[in-house]
């Protein structure tokens, strides 16, 4: 498949999110957000006790195919990355789960995500959480920082998810575990779709093959590899059904 480099992927994703942050409405074509709807809620992924108390800013600017702070099983005093955090729904449900004596760090590459994330957490006054700007594939944190790690469909965005994989690793403690939810394929995409920069940043045109996906978590250093949960990502049809929304969990060696 044809990709483009990685500036232009990088460029075409900021673009994007930039426009969810300013506009509070987000929309992947995926089933989360089935093709023509002009906005995507977060009711299918999260449930109503968990987000009634969330600023509507954070809702309206998600963007994902899963609830991967529910299902990292989150102790409290663990901390915890989001990768990709944009309004920062996950990292506060996250929050919840990790207490005051906890920490929450949201990264994300999109300066106007990162600010809309940091007005949110001062309106709910979340002392355990912040948000930093970086990439996901140079996370700027220290070694052994993190107990979990989590994503909710952003790594699909990477131009290199090897190297996310890696930075992922690097920043997990020994015995830490990684929880993500994300888009992955069962058969390839047609001729032009990865190169296709809109595709791109819908979360599409950077998946890649289910296999692939987790034998690159295996090679970054991650035993018990396991795809928790997978279910279409859409029911569009043509090779629009090759995407499937999967939930995956690693851990790092102790």
């Amino acid at each position: 498949m044809a990709r483009k480099d990685k500036t232009e992927i990088k460029e075409a994703v900021i673009r994007r999110y930039t426009e969810v942050a300013r506009s509070g409405t987000h929309c992947c074509g995926t089933e989360c957000c089935p093709p023509g709807a002009s906005t995507c809620g977060p009711a299918p992924l999260y449930t109503q006790n968990e987000v009634a108390s969330l600023p509507a800013q954070a809702l309206g600017a998600s963007a994902g195919c899963g609830n991967p702070a529910t299902l990292a099983s989150l102790k409290p005093g663990e901390t915890v990355v989001d990768l990709g955090s944009g309004g920062g729904i996950d990292c506060f449900l996250a929050a919840q789960e990790v207490g005051p004596e906890g920490r929450v760090i949201g990264v994300d590459m999109t300066p106007e995500m990162v600010e809309l994330a940091r007005r949110n957490a001062a309106e709910l006054e979340s002392a355990n959480v912040e948000f930093r700007l970086g990439e996901i594939d140079s996370i700027p944190m220290a070694d052994g920082l993190a107990d979990v790690v989590i994503s909710n469909c952003v790594i699909n965005l990477a131009a290199d998810k090897r190297a996310v994989f890696r930075e992922v690793f690097r920043i997990l403690r020994p015995g830490g575990r990684v929880m993500v939810s994300d888009v992955v394929l069962t058969e390839e995409l047609p001729e032009g779709a990865a190169s296709d920069l809109d595709s791109w940043a819908a979360c599409l045109g950077g998946a890649e093959p289910r296999s692939a996906y987790l034998q690159w978590l295996g090679e970054a250093g991650f035993v018990e590899v396991e795809v928790v949960s997978e279910s279409p990502a859409s029911h569009a049809g043509d090779w629009m059904d090759s995407f499937r929304s999967v939930d995956v969990r690693a851990h790092k060696p102790s």
